[in-house]
């Protein structure tokens, strides 16, 4: 395997982290988006440009929007799906600029951009459990805890993504100052796998994913032990405080919500849809040759989705007291430098139009896709339309 050089950032402090992400600055342009610099979104009124928090859409993470396409749940918008480059907050920063509407970044690196005055409003519960796992060799006896990651070097996609990992080292138990972190780009699986640190951060899906492509890791689950929340749909604040976008953003919601729903009720027939989209299908079939690996990616992702659902009122539903406890722990270390509360940020104002769809049609679609023989032939996970 070739050996990856990764940029090494020992002993990061969080004064340093808040620094450089105030540094960031809300007027600065982007200069790509997936290789494209976008126009202000809203000039159109009719269209949703969302922005990945990856640098790749070649993912399942997204099925239930290509679902929404597939089955024309978002009616006449116009949609469009962009990937931005891999630096934690560059997605809220296309947003805050009007290079595109809504960003899909994680508590830590929302907070990032709420520190550096990036002024958006988390409107979409994505991830109802903690999404964010840590992956270690199997021949590594030392972590059994995040907080065993004292005095670890934890590698990493982008340095941002440290505001992902010392909140969850704080929750732990843990001294996040005693963590170092290393930056490796796309490349900082294999670079676990080399031994080039001692764990990495990873996620649902993205577990199933790293399988697929020959690393084969020990994991601390978050969905297992962590009370945060995890990535959410976020927009401006003008747009959340304009009543003319109600309307607009909650239709839009809806397609989500309705393409969640019909996942839920078959991942097979939601993996396959998402494996024959033409623009990202040929990489996610080079990645899942098998595709039992993929339908396990997809419906860990899934299960992050629908979180503990009799406690939720609907798809996209936030829970607040899960918010404050992560906006308490990042204010303790450091992490934010004025208390936040949770309803400042965070609102469940679309939820309720957002899942007032024909359940009947969902299902309906769901129940009559016509599956291919090589999904056909993978078993329906527990718990599929449960």
């Amino acid at each position: 395997m070739k050996q990856l050089s990764i940029g090494t950032m020992p002993g990061i402090s969080r004064r340093r982290l808040v620094q450089s992400a105030a540094a960031l600055g809300v007027g600065m342009p982007m200069t790509a988006l997936g290789g494209r610099l976008q126009a202000f979104a809203q000039d159109g009124r009719n269209s949703v440009i969302w922005v990945s928090p990856r640098g790749t859409l070649e993912v399942l993470d997204d099925y239930p929007y290509w679902v929404a396409q597939r089955f024309g749940y978002f009616g006449d918008i116009e949609t469009e799906l962009l990937p931005a480059i891999m630096e934690a907050t560059s997605s809220s920063k296309a947003v805050a600029d009007g290079q595109a509407d809504m960003s899909y970044v994680s508590p830590g690196v929302f907070s990032l951009g709420v520190e550096a005055g990036i002024d958006l409003v988390s409107v979409w519960q994505m991830g109802a459990y903690d999404v964010f796992d840590i992956a270690f060799n199997k021949d590594n006896t030392e972590i059994t805890s995040v907080a065993d990651l004292e005095g670890k070097t934890v590698v990493l996609g982008d340095i941002g993504w440290s505001s992902i990992v010392d909140p969850m080292v704080a929750q732990a138990g843990g001294d996040p100052a005693m963590v170092q972190y290393n930056a490796a780009g796309p490349g900082w699986g294999p670079a676990l796998a080399e031994g080039q640190a001692d764990a990495a951060l990873c996620w649902e899906g993205l577990r199933a994913q790293w399988f697929a492509q020959g690393l084969d890791f020990n994991y601390i689950l978050g969905k297992d032990w962590s009370k945060f929340p995890a990535n959410s749909f976020q927009i401006r604040r003008s747009d959340f405080e304009d009543e003319s976008l109600a309307e607009l953003y909650t239709n839009y919601l809806r397609g989500w919500a309705m393409g969640l729903e019909f996942g839920h009720q078959n991942p097979r027939a939601a993996t396959q849809i998402t494996m024959e989209v033409p623009s990202i299908g040929p990489a996610l079939n080079d990645t899942f040759e098998d595709k039992a690996v993929a339908v396990e990616s997809m419906w860990q992702l899934a299960t992050v989705y629908r979180g503990d659902w009799p406690t939720r009122e609907g798809w996209g539903w936030a829970d607040m007291e899960s918010w404050t406890i992560f906006l308490d722990t990042i204010r303790e270390i450091g992490q934010l430098t004025r208390d936040i509360s949770a309803e400042s940020i965070i609102s469940n104002d679309y939820v309720a139009g957002a899942n007032d769809f024909d359940m009947e049609q969902v299902t309906a679609d769901a129940e009559s896709f016509e599956l291919a023989e090589e999904f056909e032939a993978v078993a329906v996970p527990e718990g599929a339309g449960a």
